[in-house]
């Protein structure tokens, strides 16, 4: 097993009914996304609306390339097209 399968399955293993769910200041509680941080930089993230589903989970790696992904534009849709 891999490092990276290893550190997926710690992930999935976490207990999550602790942690603190966070979304955008001043966004309709019932309607947004919101995540929660983990240890060691690993981010869950869930639809509010239904809180139930299961969350994604990002190991800390995931979740710097899809940061990194947003302030670089990589997500943007053009407007024209």
């Amino acid at each position: 097993m891999s490092t990276q399968d290893s550190e997926k399955e710690a992930l999935y293993a976490l207990d999550l009914s602790e942690v603190e769910w966070m979304g955008a200041p001043g966004s309709d509680p019932t309607n947004r996304i919101e995540i929660a941080h983990l240890p060691g930089g690993a981010v869950v993230m869930r639809n509010a609306a239904q809180p139930e589903d299961p969350p994604l989970r990002y190991t800390a790696a995931e979740w710097e390339a899809f940061t990194l992904g947003v302030r670089d534009g990589e997500f943007d849709v053009d407007a024209e097209g």
